[in-house]
């Protein structure tokens, strides 16, 4: 047997105020960097890692506060998240990367782009649009208030950024997934919630200035962020959108092999 697993170390990023931002790499190659949601930690990308470490450089992070990094007193902060994954890739010496965003990681994908404009060789942004603003969009990006759905998820006791399907149709993924969004406690997701809508203020042609390739994937069957792929692509140059079906909010998670074919097809096709 000539199998060999690849590479893989950890540590921490210590911040000037007090946080200390966890990380995995594993891998070699080109750098990709994982940027998780409001329910997850570095551990939610466990299927893309495996799926792209051959061939990549695979940095997977918690967000500060997120298990097992450590906010400052008052919790996660979202304004700080672009900082911290600056000092996470200057620390870890990775030059261009591209970076790979779910939900709340969509926040700082786009404000690191913007950032260091020109340093991220492509940006998908996973259920999320970021800080980008959808009511500044040509017409207005249509999205849907989901509260009712959302309701009626926790009602019957499924989380809703896992989503019903998940939870119906693939038990074990969901238990798995409520374990890791156990993880992080001792901070008010809510209260980092309001944080990210406040920051969601940025016109989405603005984006353009970070002159990075961009593709978003809303997932078909998404609850907690929904909105148009391709009214949001209409209004960011050059950005492109691929909706992935039969998903919930977590499409990365919930179908994985799709997720990852439509990364790796992004990829290939901007150069990356």
């Amino acid at each position: 047997m000539s199998f060999r697993a690849p590479p893989r170390r950890a540590g921490f990023v210590e911040r000037p105020d007090g946080a200390r931002i966890a990380y995995e790499v594993t891998g070699e190659g080109p750098a990709i960097v994982f940027a998780h949601g409001l329910g997850g930690n570095l551990m939610s990308w466990w299927q893309q890692v495996a799926h792209f470490a051959p061939r990549h450089t695979c940095v997977a992070f918690s967000h500060r506060g997120f298990f097992p990094s450590v906010a400052p007193a008052g919790g996660p902060d979202p304004a700080e998240y672009a900082g911290d994954l600056a000092a996470l890739v200057d620390a870890l010496d990775l030059g261009e990367i591209r970076i790979v965003c779910q939900s709340m990681g969509g926040w700082t994908g786009v404000e690191y782009a913007l950032l260091r404009p020109g340093r991220v060789k492509a940006l998908v942004l996973g259920a999320t649009i970021g800080t980008l603003d959808p009511r500044q969009a040509p017409g207005g990006a249509p999205t849907h208030d989901a509260a009712a759905a959302r309701a009626e998820l926790v009602a019957r006791g499924i989380n809703p950024a896992a989503g019903a399907r998940m939870a119906e149709e693939q038990p074990a993924l969901h238990h798995l997934y409520n374990h890791i969004y156990s993880l992080s406690q001792g901070f008010d997701r809510e209260a980092v919630r309001a944080k990210l809508y406040a920051m969601r203020n940025r016109a989405p042609a603005s984006f353009g200035a970070a002159n990075t390739p961009v593709l978003f994937v809303p997932s078909e069957e998404d609850v907690v962020l929904p909105y148009s792929g391709s009214a949001m692509a209409a209004a960011v140059p050059g950005a492109r959108a691929v909706t992935l079906r039969r998903a919930g909010h977590s499409g990365h998670f919930e179908r994985a092999a799709e997720f990852n074919a439509i990364v790796e097809a992004f990829f290939r096709e901007v150069g990356a």
